[in-house]
């Protein structure tokens, strides 16, 4: 990950995170779109971890984002677990948000793959409203099996950003194949087209600030409480890396 390698990182169970404010990773993508530079981001939770943790091509292939960033409270409590404190949590939905803002304001476009086709139609209505100054270059819906049409549109439109929100580790299998269609920045980000469409409600703000989002999921999504199983697992991993880190001073 040679862009991530410029900067500070803090590993957890193998993964990079970058270790920077949102603020300043904002910064960092603006002038990187400015610039034309090809970027692959990866919006990472507990369960990504995990899931790299338990599958290692899947991991390689996050390794080769440009940067990975702490999506989730999970994150922050392992890295200050093992003494290596992130600056702040970088959720991807604040950060598709910002970069909706952002792109509105400079005229950009962006591309936007994922959901069920009737949110990725109310998306569109929601982006052309609320950025009007932003252009949509194309949307597709999550559900195909060639993306061949997908990415041939993507190179035709030339977007300056990509929006994949297919789940992982569907979205970024699909970003690292499909990367060199558009030097845009490339990003995973989840569920946020049903978020940003009112399909799935956010937590209150005041749930948010007390990092209590995934326990608001799960009471009003009482089907999404086997997802929570991973998280002791996820701590008792990096309570074992604190214990061998002590153990071999490194």
């Amino acid at each position: 990950m040679t862009t991530q390698a410029n900067h500070q990182t803090v590993s957890i169970l193998g993964i990079p995170f970058i270790n920077t404010s949102q603020t300043a990773f904002e910064q960092i993508l603006y002038k990187r779109i400015n610039d034309q530079q090809n970027t692959f981001v990866v919006t990472a939770n507990p369960e990504i971890v995990m899931y790299a943790h338990e599958h290692p091509d899947y991991a390689n292939l996050i390794k080769t984002a440009d940067f990975i960033v702490a999506d989730g409270i999970g994150i922050v409590i392992g890295a200050k677990l093992l003494e290596t404190p992130v600056e702040e949590r970088i959720t991807g939905y604040d950060l598709f948000e910002s970069l909706l803002k952002w792109g509105d304001q400079q005229h950009k476009s962006a591309y936007f793959v994922g959901a069920k086709p009737q949110v990725i139609q109310k998306l569109q209505e929601i982006v052309r409203n609320r950025y009007p100054h932003l252009t949509i270059a194309g949307t597709h819906d999550g559900y195909f099996d060639d993306d061949n049409q997908i990415v041939n549109d993507i190179r035709r439109t030339s977007p300056d950003m990509v929006f994949v929100a297919t789940g992982y580790p569907k979205q970024e299998a699909f970003i690292k194949k499909n990367r060199d269609a558009s030097n845009a920045l490339w990003m995973g980000i989840g569920g946020s087209f049903d978020v940003i469409t009112g399909t799935v409600k956010r937590a209150p703000i005041t749930w948010q600030k007390i990092h209590l989002e995934w326990l608001y999921r799960v009471v009003k999504e009482p089907a999404r409480i086997g997802r929570l199983l991973v998280l002791p697992k996820y701590l008792l991993k990096i309570i074992k890396q604190r214990y061998s880190k002590s153990l071999t001073g490194k």
